[in-house]
């Protein structure tokens, strides 16, 4: 699975992304290549500027060298320059392109696809894992580069040089490549290690972070900080293990190469002492040899740190490879205009799972527009279930669900979801302001659209009074307003999006008894004129429907009116109102 990174499949996906950039990338390599060259003229001009003092002594050729020199200095100061801000600029670019195209890929997920992975998981992915990727492509490239060109730059200097020289100096990079084909492979299972453990603990910190009244209230901060704690010696446990690979790696290939550089410096002085080689020469090539081996040494990082970036592109990939459960129907239909909100199931049958049995089954519905359906029955009868496939949240296993006589399959989501509003048990609020929460719905609406929505929906009354009312900032989840506000925000945004059909999960059954008398009187005008299903959890909240469906078991038990079901004295719905 880890090489699918280096495969022409994955090279490919990343064409798209490098392609608009491509011009820069052109001109940093152009500037890369003459900041290698000036760094490879350096011992030439060295060799001539030591012969110039010390054999030849002539003051006036110090002085044209030592300025030469500084002039190569120079040029590849500003090549250096250039480049490293083009390839750093243009990556920036390159990893937020793609860190968008999978945030939008996982947007565009069905629900089943977050009930398998912990939110911090997935953000560790977007942030630890495209990390370092970012340094994968604005280090890894510039110096896999840089150090190619030193190597095979260094190598030709030195046989120009030197050939018998050379040749004892190459004598190491067999060596060398094996010990990075070797250690290679553990690195880069390591790394993946690494990179799983990280997304294990900010997945677990999430769940708890996002539970804290629960953890707090059953005074469970110290198993919450065990857990993570426990998460982290893991985490810990295979970092030294890849640390100690990457030192050893490092320790071998540097000995190795470093060695060769003594051998160099032994046979070559034998040279100078039988007047084969000047003295700058033999400098000059040693610093070639130097160049060389820092070269084997920078690549086989390089390779280490290649390897740990396949690990975390491999989980990318695997983020960007996901497929939604619920597709997008290639040719949609549209609806006809109005939508009227007609519903039909038709035989639905589902489950989650298909080694799981069916949590609905056989149900078969029909809601005409304008009306309202409530569904009752004991907890895991499948109400809430119902409620999810109509927007196509899971696709029915069996049986077909109509909007409007059009199977909601053949629509596309955005139509679908578009006419239809869910205001659910637990409203969830993002942490901008009141206006942004409602204006969620419907960005582009006017203050004076919004202002109607928060009327309609009583949630005007409490938002006058605050001191910064429209800009009033809600907190996270919405932490910073009561129940009840942030019920009536939730309903003002369904009323500001004005669906045709809307799903309603019990919105009053945890509110206090002022906030419930608002948020009631916000739901009469919401669902007036809309086909509405109506989750009910109290029995008492169905006498506004116009008819009431009892599910026992994932199946449709009763159908009638709340006091034609209540005279069944033997029915579900009577003996769950007694003991309601």
């Amino acid at each position: 699975m880890t090489s699918r990174f280096v495969s022409p499949r994955a090279l490919t996906r990343l064409a798209p992304l490098v392609r608009p950039h491509a011009a820069r990338l052109v001109v940093a390599f152009i500037f890369l290549v003459i900041a290698a060259a000036a760094g490879l003229i350096f011992p030439a001009v060295l060799r001539y500027l030591l012969d110039a003092a010390f054999e030849q002594r002539d003051r006036d050729a110090l002085d044209r060298i030592a300025l030469g020199l500084l002039g190569v200095f120079a040029v590849q100061a500003v090549a250096n320059f250039v480049q490293v801000l083009l390839l750093s600029s243009t990556t920036e670019r390159i990893v937020a392109t793609l860190r968008e195209q999978t945030f939008a890929h996982l947007i565009r997920l069905s629900p089943a696809f977050f009930t398998e992975r912990r939110t911090g998981e997935l953000t560790s992915r977007l942030s630890s894992d495209l990390a370092l990727l970012q340094s994968l492509f604005s280090t890894w490239i510039s110096e896999l580069s840089r150090q190619t060109l030193f190597l095979v730059g260094g190598i030709t200097m030195m046989f120009v040089t030197n050939p018998r020289l050379t040749l004892t100096t190459l004598a190491v990079v067999p060596v060398v490549v094996a010990a990075a084909l070797t250690f290679g492979r553990a690195l880069r299972k390591a790394s993946t290690q690494v990179q799983d453990r990280i997304g294990e603990a900010m997945g677990m910190a999430d769940e708890s972070f996002a539970s804290i009244r629960t953890v707090q209230s059953f005074t469970r901060e110290h198993i919450e900080t065990d857990r993570f704690g426990t998460l982290l010696q893991e985490l810990v446990g295979v970092a030294v293990h890849r640390a100690r690979t990457r030192a050893l790696f490092f320790s071998v290939v540097g000995f190795v190469a470093f060695g060769a550089v003594a051998a160099v410096l032994w046979q070559g002085g034998a040279q100078v002492l039988e007047g084969k080689l000047t003295a700058g020469t033999l400098v000059a090539f040693l610093f070639y040899a130097l160049f060389v081996a820092a070269a084997f040494g920078s690549l086989a990082t390089l390779f280490g740190n290649f390897q740990e970036a396949i690990g975390a592109s491999t989980r990318v990939f695997e983020l960007l490879d996901a497929t939604p459960t619920v597709r997008e129907p290639a040719q949609p239909r549209r609806l006809a205009t109005p939508v009227r909100g007609a519903l039909t199931l038709d035989g639905v049958a589902f489950r989650y799972q298909p080694e799981l049995p069916d949590v609905v089954r056989d149900i078969s519905l029909e809601l005409a527009p304008g009306e309202i359906v409530a569904l009752v029955g004991r907890s895991g009868a499948g109400k809430t279930t119902i409620a999810s496939l109509l927007p196509r949240f899971w696709d029915v296993t069996a049986g077909r669900i109509l909007l409007d006589g059009v199977d909601v399959r053949e629509l596309s989501l955005h139509t679908l979801r578009g006419a239809i509003g869910i205001v659910p048990q637990e409203p969830v609020l993002f942490s901008g302001t009141i206006r942004d929460n409602i204006a969620y719905a419907r960005p582009d609406a006017s203050d004076a659209d919004v202002l109607r929505a928060a009327q309609a929906a009583h949630a005007w009354e409490f938002i006058e009074r605050l001191p910064e009312q429209w800009n009033t900032r809600v907190g996270e989840r919405g932490v910073k307003l009561s129940g009840g506000q942030r019920q009536r925000i939730a309903i003002a945004r369904v009323f500001l999006k004005d669906p045709a059909v809307v799903i309603l999960d019990e919105a009053t059954s945890s509110l206090d008894t002022e906030s419930e008398r608002y948020v009631e009187e916000a739901l009469e005008r919401l669902l007036q004129g809309r086909t509405t299903l109506l989750i009910a959890h109290r029995l008492s909240t169905v006498r506004r429907a116009d008819r009431v469906v009892v599910l026992d078991q994932g199946r449709i038990v009763e159908t009638g009116s709340h006091d034609e079901l209540l005279g069944l004295e033997d029915g579900l719905f009577a003996r769950l109102h007694q003991l309601s």
